[in-house]
């Protein structure tokens, strides 16, 4: 039997708003839709009126043992749901030492929960990556290549006898697809390839960073054949927190991390550096299109790759794509042409909003970007950032205290001179390192994780212990702000009290959720 620490604040004696019929949420993917958008159109509960009484409703320590810096992915949300004799709105979240629970939103008690085993895969766990003489002391990882189970799952609609599944990989590279209700096998599980990020579902195909490159199967096919990419050399692999991003066309999205670029082959094409669509032909993955910005040397010998994950939105009847990384600009491009003739031409590209030290590890864009439109129509744009905001990037709204170690950067979609333009329109309060918002009822939410994120000194080198990393992080502090201006609504303060590494915040139903290194998960909403 595992152990559990739970920790229920004034459950007896109040209700959760969210209880009841007013429920209307669900949060079935990382960043809440295939576009990976941020955005919780279906919130009816927490608006600006409100959100400063937000409270802490339940805290839950599972016995998921933290692997390097990684320890819950992003909670997925999922209302009326029947377990166990009883209709309940569920959170499902997976832990990094192989593990997924199933938790009553409202209680915070574990309603299942299911550990995967599997023989390691060789050269997982250590270093930088792995190797054979790495400590294999969990705390000990590197951050790089943690071993175990990082990506965030997916949950489908249901099947035809009312079962609705999540799908999930182990640290072993099996796809597992589990009945939401009782975590019970709908389908045997079958090797599927080990995720980094999100997993994305596209009609009935599963699609997931693996590798280099981009992987995909068909969940009806008896034969459960693996699409894996073909066509595309080595490339610095996938990143972006939330995996891909899905356009209209079904093409997959994703960004590739530091290294060469040469376009000299189209059977071989070397995209690193860059954003790239992806798609099935045949009997494999190729690439579709891709946008390489044209200082592309310049980035990859300072490691400032553009490592976000995209997202994708529509605006007055055209399909646009933004894009962000390390180095601190904001790309807008066309799904259909990302690049143009050359590749290297985006619709619009900002200046550098941070970053002006052009550092590889404590500043510039992580995660992913997000977006909403306000009820007047406006389309935003928002991006994390490490560190300070650029000096000579004016913001018309400065929130305080001002921006030193991270926030977020809010844009406006407008037509300037015929062209479309991202024009800058506030800046948040200072957040120890800016993660992904998500967005409800014009209400931004963001935190910082309290990562202490430098990989490299001149007395430790290049040291990738996750340890060091770790003892030198603060806490967690999540942020309401005021989607127009940016001013804060509310913050969490310093009720949490451990750090988050590439995790992300879920909401829906009124609650906002948030997993942290020392095994906790996190609730806050309206208690009445």
């Amino acid at each position: 039997m595992r152990k559990l620490i739970y920790t229920a604040l004034g459950c007896g004696a109040c209700l959760i708003v969210s209880c009841g019929m007013a429920q209307a949420a669900d949060w079935t993917t990382d960043g809440g839709d295939p576009q990976r958008t941020g955005w919780q159109k279906d919130e009816t509960i927490l608006t600006k009126d409100n959100v400063r009484n937000l409270k802490l409703l339940w805290k839950l320590k599972t016995d998921n043992v933290t692997r390097a810096l990684f320890s819950y992915t992003p909670a997925l949300i999922l209302q009326n749901v029947r377990s166990g004799g009883t209709t309940r709105e569920m959170v499902y979240v997976v832990g990094a030492s192989d593990n997924l629970y199933a938790i009553d939103a409202n209680t915070g008690q574990i309603v299942w929960n299911k550990h995967f085993t599997y023989e390691a895969p060789p050269g997982r766990g250590g270093g930088g990556g792995g190797g054979g003489n790495a400590n294999t002391d969990p705390a000990h990882l590197g951050f790089l290549g943690p071993g175990g189970s990082t990506d965030t799952p997916v949950i489908g609609p249901p099947d035809a006898n009312g079962h609705r599944p999540i799908y999930m990989t182990d640290g072993g590279g099996m796809l597992h697809t589990l009945d939401t209700a009782n975590g019970e096998d709908l389908t045997a599980p079958f090797k599927f390839g080990q995720s980094k990020f999100a997993l994305e579902l596209v009609g009935n195909t599963l699609w997931a960073p693996i590798g280099t490159g981009m992987a995909a199967t068909k969940l009806d096919d008896p034969e459960h054949h693996v699409y894996m990419t073909e066509g595309m050399g080595r490339s610095g692999g996938l990143w972006g927190l939330r995996g891909g991003a899905v356009d209209s066309t079904g093409t997959v999205w994703s960004t590739t991390g530091d290294g060469n670029v040469d376009e000299s082959d189209p059977k071989n094409l070397i995209i690193a550096n860059s954003m790239v669509g992806f798609t099935i032909d045949g009997d494999h993955v190729k690439v579709k299109d891709y946008f390489t910005p044209s200082n592309w040397y310049w980035l990859w010998k300072r490691d400032l790759d553009p490592n976000n994950t995209a997202t994708i939105f529509n605006y007055k009847g055209r399909e646009l794509m933004v894009a962000s990384g390390k180095e601190c600009r904001v790309f807008l491009l066309d799904p259909k042409s990302p690049g143009g003739a050359d590749h290297h031409t985006p619709l619009f590209k900002t200046p550098l909003f941070c970053n002006e030290d052009a550092d590889f590890q404590d500043q510039g864009s992580w995660g992913a970007l997000s977006t909403w439109e306000d009820a007047s129509g406006t389309r935003w744009v928002l991006a994390p950032f490490w560190g300070p905001a650029h000096s000579q990037f004016k913001f018309p709204v400065v929130n305080t205290p001002v921006a030193k170690e991270g926030g977020v950067a809010a844009f406006k979609l407008q037509e300037v001179g015929g062209k479309l333009e991202l024009v800058p329109a506030w800046v948040s309060r200072d957040m120890f390192r800016g993660y992904p918002p998500v967005i409800a009822n014009g209400v931004v939410y963001s935190f910082g994780s309290g990562d202490f994120t430098k990989q490299a000194t001149p007395e430790r080198g290049l040291n990738f212990d996750s340890s060091l990393r770790a003892a030198e992080s603060t806490h967690a502090t999540i942020f309401a702000l005021d989607g127009q201006t940016g001013k804060e609504l509310w913050s969490s303060g310093d009720t949490i009290t451990s750090f988050n590494h590439f995790n992300g915040l879920s909401i829906a139903n009124g609650k906002l959720y948030l997993g942290t290194y020392d095994g906790t998960i996190w609730a806050f909403g309206l208690p009445k």
